[in-house]
């Protein structure tokens, strides 16, 4: 997956005005524009502005908002390694959109899991709480902690808000919903692998992964006995790399 920064120019519009008296009062004015070419990936179609007789002269419309490229000028790029390149969607459990992109700059422990899991699961999550239990004082309260749904009918952002509840998950956890697209899309780029069951649990690996600030994988934990020593360690070692 790739992405690319597109600089866009942005092009102004000068008018140059010549007014010549003529006999017996009479007046000309001649109004030319000339526009400067911008990038491809944004360009509007450029239109000359509407000639107007003095009886019945036209407003102006507005030049054409730029293409949503353009607003690629404003962050940097992500690396080719990074899971932030992703275009998936997903909604909290506060209801709000979310993209991976916007946990840039913070250490982080991700898991795919399912809220109704009754084994696996909920181990998945404590070991989460244990990793951060080990993290050094000033540190586990900068790492984020993030819960993607497998279960994307059953998990909707009510449902996980009521998980958060029940888990006492604090303001570090973010708890995401998306639709089928998007988890298969991170199941990918994680190497998790799932299915769901006739009884709509769900079969699925036990993947703890560590993302540096770039969210580039430094580390994964799976299975769901030990190698929590080295997961802690990893984010540290995220969290101080420069």
């Amino acid at each position: 997956m790739k992405t690319s920064l597109f600089l866009c120019l942005l092009s102004g519009r000068s008018n140059r005005h010549l007014v010549s008296a003529l006999a017996l009062g009479a007046t000309l004015t001649l109004s030319a524009a000339a526009v400067e070419p911008v990038a491809a990936c944004c360009a509007a179609d450029a239109k000359p502005a509407a000639k107007s007789d003095a009886c019945c002269a036209t407003e102006e419309k507005p030049a054409a908002k730029p293409d949503a490229c353009c607003e690629a000028m404003a962050r940097e790029a992500f690396s080719k390694e990074s899971l932030y390149q992703t275009a998936a969607t997903f909604t909290t459990d506060a209801g709000k959109p979310f993209t991976l992109g916007q946990l840039r700059g913070q250490p982080i422990v991700l898991t795919m899991f399912f809220a109704s899991c009754g084994y696996a699961c909920p181990l998945l999550v404590t070991d989460m709480q244990s990793i951060r239990a080990q993290l050094p004082a000033e540190l586990r309260d900068k790492a984020r902690f993030v819960l993607v749904s497998f279960d994307v009918a059953r998990d909707t952002p009510p449902a996980l808000a009521k998980y958060r509840a029940q888990r006492a998950l604090d303001d570090q956890w973010v708890l995401l919903h998306g639709d089928e697209e998007s988890v298969r899309e991170i199941a990918a780029l994680l190497g998790v692998k799932y299915k769901q069951e006739a009884d709509g649990s769900f079969a699925h690996s036990n993947l703890v992964t560590i993302l540096n600030s770039e969210g580039e994988i430094v580390h994964q934990r799976a299975g769901l006995e030990g190698g929590l020593p080295a997961a802690a360690a990893a984010l540290v070692a995220a969290a101080t790399a420069r």
